[in-house]
C-alpha cells in the first residue's frame, strides 16, 4: 500500500508510525513543511497555497493509495490537495478543541478520523465530526528507547517527582509546586521549554512557599535523554486541568515509573487507577497531596504499579501493535466489506413464502 503522510516538520509520532508501517511492508512517503508551523510577521496564518500546489503536482504524477494527515494545518493542506486526485484522506488531529471550526470541516471532508483515546473521540463527535467516521487508535511508544532498564539521571538524597511541560498546553506544574510544602522529603524536577516569564513566575511561587531549593527547572530535554530522566524518578506527575495529547506519561510507564495523573482526556485511557498509576480529580489539591504522599511512601505499591504499567504498554502501545491497528483501518477504508444480502425466504409448494415458527423448529415427541 502506498501512503502519503502530510505533517509539519519534526513530528516524532509520525516518524515512528511511518517506520512501523514500512516495517509491515507499506510504502510510505512523508511530506513535511516548516511553513505549516510558521506565522507571518504581522500575525496572519501561514499561506498554504504553495504547499498545496506541491502536493497536487506530486500526487498527479504518482498518486498514493491514501493520504494520512497529522494536525489541523497539514490536514487542511491534505484535504485541499487530495480533492483533485480523488484520494481518500485520513486525519489524526492529535487532540481536539484548538480550532473547532476547522476540525469539524476536516472531519466532514475526510474519509476517516483517528482519535488517540475515547475522550478525543467524544470531543470530535461533539465538535460535529460524524461519529461513523471516527475510530480510536492507541498512542504508540518506542519501547526500544523507553524501557525499565538503562541509564538514569543522577539523584539527590530526596524523593523525586518528575513532570514535563509543554508551552502550548496547560501542564498543571503550578499545582505541583503548591503541594510541595506538604511533601517534605521530595523534589520536583520539571523538564521542557518554558517561556522566561512563566519560568520566573514559577520560581517566584516556589520562593514564596519556601521550596525554591526543591524545584529544578531543566528546560528542554532531548528525546534521547528523556528515558534516563524518567528512570531517575520515584514517580511522574501529569496533572493538567484540561485534556491534552501528552504521550510522555505512557513513555514513563514503559520505563517502569508509576504515574499520578488528573482524570482528564487520554490520561484516563493511559492510567488505570490503582493498577498502573493513580488518578486524582482536577483541581483537588488535597487528593493530589494524598496520592503523591501515598505513592512516595509505599515502596510495594510503587513496585506493583510499575510492573503493571510496563505490561500495559507492552500489551497495547508498542508501535508494531499500533501499526497493525492503523493498517486494518486503512484496508477497511480502501476495501470496505460488502453488505450481506438477506437470503430470500423459502417458498412453499404453492408459491407463498414459508414462515417457520418457533413451534416448527422445536422437537416433538
Amino acid at each position: 500500500m502506498k501512503i502519503s503522510m502530510v505533517l509539519a516538520a519534526g513530528n516524532p509520532h509520525v516518524a515512528d508510525l511511518s517506520a512501523a508501517l514500512i516495517a509491515a511492508g507499506h510504502e510510505v512517503t512523508v511530506h513535511s513543511s516548516d511553513v505549516l508551523e510558521t506565522t507571518s510577521a504581522d500575525g496572519r496564518e501561514p499561506h498554504l497555497g504553495d504547499y498545496v500546489d506541491a502536493l497536487r503536482a506530486e500526487w498527479d504524477s504518482a498518486p498514493p493509495d491514501l493520504v494520512h494527515a497529522h494536525h489541523w494545518r497539514p490536514g487542511l493542506a491534505a484535504v485541499l490537495a487530495a480533492q483533485r486526485a480523488g484520494l481518500p484522506v485520513v486525519q489524526s488531529l492529535h487532540g481536539c478543541g484548538r480550532r473547532t471550526d476547522v476540525e469539524r470541516l476536516l472531519g466532514r471532508e475526510s474519509a476517516l478520523v483517528l482519535a488517540s483515546c475515547e475522550q478525543e473521540m467524544l470531543d470530535l463527535a461533539a465538535a460535529g465530526v460524524p461519529r461513523s467516521r471516527i475510530s480510536v487508535v492507541a498512542r504508540g511508544v518506542d519501547v526500544d528507547l523507553f524501557k525499565p532498564h538503562g541509564p538514569a539521571f543522577a539523584r539527590s538524597g530526596l524523593r523525586r517527582v518528575v513532570t514535563v511541560v509543554d508551552p502550548s498546553s496547560d501542564s498543571g506544574v503550578g499545582g505541583l509546586v503548591a503541594v510541595l510544602p506538604r511533601l517534605k522529603d521530595a523534589e520536583l524536577v520539571v523538564a521542557g521549554p518554558m517561556p522566561p516569564a512563566a519560568a520566573d513566575a514559577l520560581r517566584g511561587r516556589a520562593r514564596r512557599l519556601g521550596v525554591e531549593e526543591r524545584v529544578r527547572l531543566l528546560g528542554p530535554v532531548t528525546r534521547a535523554d528523556m528515558p534516563a530522566l524518567l528512570r531517575s524518578a520515584d514517580l511522574v506527575a501529569c496533572v493538567p486541568d484540561r485534556a491534552s495529547w501528552d504521550v510522555w506519561p505512557l513513555e514513563a510507564m514503559a520505563c517502569g515509573v508509576p504515574v499520578v495523573a488528573t482524570d482528564v482526556g487520554g490520561l484516563t485511557d493511559a492510567v488505570t487507577d490503582g493498577v498502573t498509576g493513580l488518578l486524582v480529580p482536577v483541581g483537588d489539591l488535597k487528593q493530589l497531596i494524598r496520592k503523591l504522599r501515598l505513592l512516595l511512601d509505599d515502596d510495594t505499591l510503587r513496585t506493583s504499579l510499575s510492573i503493571a504499567a510496563v505490561d500495559r504498554v507492552d500489551a497495547r502501545h508498542t508501535w508494531p501493535d499500533v501499526a497493525r491497528g492503523v493498517d486494518r483501518l486503512y484496508r477497511l477504508l480502501l476495501d470496505p466489506p460488502q453488505p450481506v444480502r438477506p437470503r430470500s425466504a423459502r417458498r412453499s409448494a404453492g408459491g407463498a413464502p414459508a414462515v417457520a415458527s418457533q413451534a416448527d423448529e422445536s422437537c416433538t415427541t
